[in-house]
């Protein structure tokens, strides 16, 4: 007598763990499908409730406890944001799995069965040929359903993230956005109550959890981009989000400038702007000094000397005088604001002025003067220190300036500065320097891609839109790389080349412009040359984006400003009435431009 299972057991087995699974796949499709319609229904970030407390504080603003409800609400529902969006993600893995053991039991099954078995007594001849037909329609139907329901699933998924990072600040009248969102979006801020800048009484959200203190050891990412805390704006790609940007002025007859101050000591560094405060810095061969201004005012808050740093060479490096001793950009996190000089000083000072840390890097091997500027993530200060016979960059502690991390890197000096960029999966730190394009992880310097593509003492810094990385420099070419673990160059060209100017780029275009005053438009994923425009004089000062213009000044002064489009569109030219190498400076309505001898803010 034989023993064992019979294969007709293990069929029905395998019928009922189908049928199991089916009916499951079928429960999640129905709560996926339903869930899909209440949050397209309802948003949960933006209720009555929370409608009412924001009216009633703009009401009365000093409300300690229409605050604090506020924030309890607004916190309750980024709880629930997350809970729900961990549902749905669990669903949809679980709908995956549930359909993969039903395709693998009924293939089982089809293999079991060798045969048809005989037609059955007194059923039709096209039995099983209807069949094997009801089968294939109803397999095809509930695939189709799958499909739509994990769709549905992305799409809550999506939505829910969109919906978190545009939903509306109730305490700062911004916009929020997470830290793993990969675009940038405009917003709007809080007036100040005499000129319209920013107010300084700000409240910050946390990208994770919804508000942050302001006592917090490093800002949030929403924080950093209601800012312009470093060379280029937020990231250093050459982009404000700020709005009621002016588009029309002449500094020589007063016309839209709000204020003009004095700064003591040349310099070639851009102002970096933390709320109402301004910071720059300037030296000579004898002096280095860091100033912070009132941007409503222009009154000099402060201006702290740098000296007796540890470590600090006795004489001043030999430079170039288009780079000077003081080229770098500072930086700031809203604790502390940083700056670096020539000779390789570096100090740390509090929002007063007073010194917290300082330190000597050594004097940089640099013919023509360091002029890599300087950039915070969360709270590491990082330093391209790109030099002849030992490139590094690094990651200091800005509460302290102990080393957290360093990175040797075998290229050729750059006077680039790093950029950051959100890629959607997380922050990269990104870098250019002969021979290649590089990128670290912010937090430990550790190397995540790199791609050869540069030649020269590079000078440009990046630009970056829609997950591609451009890089550039004179007598080398300009390269588009799509980033991630296996960069790829997508176009090259080499017409039009920069040695100075950084680039910067949208989704759709890229913007270049040469030192001889040259302004191209590229297509940023094909390459195509739109346009080219000769201004007509030189340019150092970097391109910038705001409100779909870019803004554009030579070293003479002009501000041309055009339309970011794919023909060339001019909207004005502003003369500032004394030169200028600088890139400016943005709030919601104001411009922010340093010339030789003056900082001007510019505004109606």
């Amino acid at each position: 007598m034989k023993t064992g299972k019979s294969p007709y057991n293990t069929i029905r087995l395998l019928e009922n763990i189908s049928f199991g699974s089916g009916v499951f796949a079928l429960v999640l499709c129905v709560l996926i499908i339903v869930n899909f319609i209440q949050i397209k229904r309802a948003d949960p970030l933006n209720t009555t409730t929370m409608t009412a407390l924001v009216e009633k504080l703009q009401n009365n603003p000093e409300n300690g406890q229409v605050r604090q409800e506020i924030r309890t609400l607004d916190l309750l529902a980024r709880k629930a944001f997350f809970t729900t969006q961990w549902q749905v993600r669990t669903g949809g893995y679980l709908l995956f799995i549930s359909i993969l053991i039903l395709i693998s039991s009924i293939k089982i099954i089809e293999l079991i069965r060798i045969k048809l078995p005989e037609e059955p007594q007194g059923k039709p001849v096209m039995f099983w040929e209807i069949r094997i037909h009801k089968r294939k329609w109803l397999m095809y139907s509930g695939a189709g359903m799958v499909v739509l329901t994990l769709l549905l699933a992305w799409l809550t998924h999506n939505e829910m993230g969109k919906d978190l990072q545009f939903a509306m600040s109730p305490l700062t009248g911004s916009r929020i956005q997470d830290a793993g969102s990969p675009n940038p979006h405009p917003e709007s801020s809080i007036p100040h109550p005499a000129s319209g800048i920013r107010d300084s009484a700000t409240v910050i959200r946390d990208s994770a959890s919804g508000i942050q203190s302001p006592a917090s050891s490093y800002p949030s990412w929403q924080e950093i981009r209601s800012n312009f805390p470093s060379f280029r704006g937020p990231g250093g790609i050459g982009i404000t989000e700020r709005n009621s940007i002016p588009t029309s002025w002449d500094a020589r007859s007063g016309k839209n400038v709000k204020w003009k101050t004095y700064i003591p000591l040349p310099g070639y560094n851009s102002p970096v702007i933390w709320n109402d405060r301004i910071f720059l810095s300037g030296a000579s061969e004898t002096k280095r000094e860091v100033y912070c201004l009132d941007a409503v005012t222009g009154k000099m808050l402060w201006k702290t000397p740098v000296e007796k740093i540890p470590g600090s060479p006795s004489q001043a490096p030999g430079v170039s005088k288009e780079t000077g001793q003081a080229a770098p950009s500072l930086t700031t996190d809203g604790r502390r604001v940083y700056a670096i000089f020539a000779n390789g000083d570096l100090i740390a000072l509090d929002m007063d002025g007073k010194p917290v840390w300082s330190k000597n890097l050594g004097v940089p091997a640099n013919h023509y003067g360091h002029s890599s500027s300087l950039i915070m993530y969360r709270d590491v200060l990082i330093i391209q220190f790109d030099q002849r016979g030992g490139a590094a960059v690094m990651g200091l502690s800005g509460k302290t300036g102990e080393q957290v991390w360093k990175t040797s890197r075998n290229v050729k000096i750059s006077w680039a500065s790093p950029s950051l960029i959100n890629t959607g999966n997380r922050m990269e730190l990104v870098l250019s320097a002969e021979p290649c394009v590089a990128a670290y992880d912010p937090l430990s310097g550790k190397e995540l891609w790199k791609l050869d593509c540069i030649s020269g003492e590079v000078g440009p810094s990046l630009a970056y839109a829609n997950g591609i990385v451009f890089s550039v420099n004179e007598y080398s070419t300009l390269s588009a790389v799509r980033i991630g673990e296996t960069p790829k160059v997508l176009w090259e060209n080499n017409e039009f080349l920069s040695d100075v100017p950084s680039p910067v780029a949208t989704d759709k275009y890229l913007f270049l412009v040469t030192s001889y005053g040259t302004a191209v438009c590229y297509d940023a994923v094909s390459g195509t040359k739109y346009w080219e425009h000769d201004f007509g004089n030189p340019v150092y000062s970097s391109p910038m984006l705001a409100e779909g213009r870019i803004y554009l000044m030579d070293k003479k002064g002009m501000m041309f400003i055009f339309k970011a489009g794919k023909e060339f569109s001019p909207v004005s030219e502003c003369p500032l009435g004394e030169g200028s190498f600088c890139t400016p400076a943005f709030t919601t309505g104001h411009i922010f431009l340093r010339g030789d001898k003056n900082l001007y803010c510019i505004g109606k």
